[in-house]
């Protein structure tokens, strides 16, 4: 099952998840991208969302607007949709209305193949260029020889001493079993998050694995009206 997490305000670009996306919200264009995948849930946080989610023939369910991130609203949404503790979710955001089939597909896979076989949960990465890994907006990860995450930054990592063209940039999309997701948001939250403000330290603070599957993607996340504006001129 593929869950979207669609809160309705936004700091940076206010009711962003509402913008037009030719012709149709932005959170239902990610939406229809994803039932191409696999079922969707919609977990939204304001009746004139649920509204919309529900003409285009979504399901949906109401979810607290006190959540402070995705995994939370998703966690209520499943909890009251009564799903099995062994379901698969991933969590795609709603902001992603480019995000390929074909990756969300393989991603589907991968995750499922990775949480069988006892990882907590899954994520992905794309290679990026050197320049762009100083960038802290852009959080990088870095990996074992199993593909699993040993560490997600803001800063570049690996720090390089020697010459090193390597850098992943991590994509936010993620995967666990209901009963993993479950387990996740009873844990506190660690130092790690709090100081880099990214939420999957919280698995790695509690020895948990994250299995990491490479994706070749050009999909961003809509922050800004300048990254709608980006994508609908270059990823339409």
């Amino acid at each position: 099952m593929i869950v979207i997490p669609a809160r309705l305000k936004s700091t940076r670009f206010p009711d962003k998840i509402l913008a037009d996306i030719f012709g149709e919200p932005m959170f239902i264009k990610t939406a229809k991208n994803a039932k191409n995948v696999d079922r969707v849930l919609i977990a939204v946080d304001d009746e004139k969302v649920l509204k919309i989610a529900l003409k285009y023939g979504f399901d949906a369910v109401m979810t607290a607007q006190t959540h402070q991130s995705g995994t939370d609203r998703i966690n209520e949404a499943v909890s009251k949709m009564l799903v099995n503790d062994n379901e698969i979710i991933i969590n795609l955001q709603a902001d992603e209305p480019f995000f390929e089939i074909e990756n969300l597909a393989k991603f589907s896979d991968f995750a499922n193949n990775s949480i069988k076989n006892g990882a907590f949960m899954a994520s992905a990465y794309k290679m990026i260029a050197p320049n762009d890994a100083k960038n802290p907006n852009l959080v990088k990860v870095v990996c074992d020889e199993n593909s699993n995450a040993i560490y997600f930054s803001r800063s570049i990592i690996p720090y390089p001493r020697s010459e090193f063209d390597a850098y992943k940039g991590h994509i936010g999309i993620y995967a666990y079993s209901v009963k993993s997701l479950r387990e996740f948001c009873e844990f506190d939250e660690s130092i790690l998050e709090k100081t880099e403000k990214l939420e999957q330290l919280r698995a790695l603070s509690n020895a948990k694995k994250i299995a990491m599957c490479e994706l070749k993607t050009k999909s961003i996340g809509i922050d800004t009206k300048e990254d709608l504006e980006f994508a609908l001129k270059n990823l339409a």
